[in-house]
């Protein structure tokens, strides 16, 4: 498969240490403040157990994993992976200021090749991140290498609107102004950089498609604000 993130990897780690202290504050620009909404509606459709133990992919600032482990309780564990060193500090604050620490574990690392053996974990979600890698198929399959047979893998990403009024109101944010705000906020090349990455993506119905080339079954998708986003959802077979 070809990649579907032409940034050198090295270059996005640099983007992302860079920008952890206002990544947070980034989303809500990108996103127009509406992708903690996205991720509330995903958990709610989400299967999660008492005691189930979750891997995050691309972890960022932590938000979904404390999200996983509140769902999961205290006899589950959840496992935060980032490859940026700097997002990672900033997730381990807010995991301490949510008392998680018993039930959350933070560690750097690539998702292209992730550390873990096969049929490990009863859920793998990735927020957010599926874009920055140098080829989403490859982190597909390690996600679902990873999780257990019947169990769910989840991707919440950026997506692109179908519709073509929308889809030019959305070309004309992210490409215009999503860069201006950057700049104005003196983050010109993370922003720009997000803005592209998000355009040259997959579209929602070829994400579907890599879904079920990493071997995945029940795959099916939801869109967010009119196709701006979209949730997919997999299940590894028996």
């Amino acid at each position: 498969m070809p990649l579907t993130n032409h940034t050198p990897e090295d270059r996005v780690q640099d983007i992302f240490d860079h920008i952890a202290p206002q990544y947070d504050q980034m989303n809500s620009v990108i996103s127009l403040g509406t992708h903690h909404w996205w991720r509330q509606r995903v958990m709610q459709a989400m299967t999660l157990h008492a005691g189930d133990f979750a891997l995050d992919v691309c972890c960022g600032t932590g938000d979904w994993t404390i999200a996983l482990a509140q769902a999961v309780g205290p006899a589950g564990h959840v496992v935060g992976f980032d490859f940026s060193g700097v997002m990672l500090q900033h997730a381990t604050t807010k995991v301490r200021q949510a008392q998680l620490d018993d039930r959350i574990t933070l560690r750097q690392g690539d998702a292209m090749q992730l550390p873990y053996p096969d049929n490990y974990f009863n859920v793998v979600t990735i927020g957010f991140g599926l874009r920055n890698v140098p080829d989403a198929t490859q982190v597909l399959r390690e996600m679902a290498r990873v999780v257990k047979p019947g169990g769910q893998v989840v991707c919440l990403e950026t997506s692109q609107p179908t519709n073509p009024l929308v889809h030019a109101g959305w070309q004309v944010y992210f490409g215009h102004v999503v860069p201006l705000m950057g700049r104005l906020a003196h983050h010109y090349q993370a922003y720009n950089y997000l803005q592209s990455s998000t355009h040259h993506f997959v579209s929602a119905k070829e994400l579907s498609r890599l879904f079920t080339a990493a071997g995945l079954t029940q795959v099916h998708y939801d869109l967010f604000n009119l196709g701006a986003a979209a949730v997919h959802w997999g299940r590894k077979p028996y």
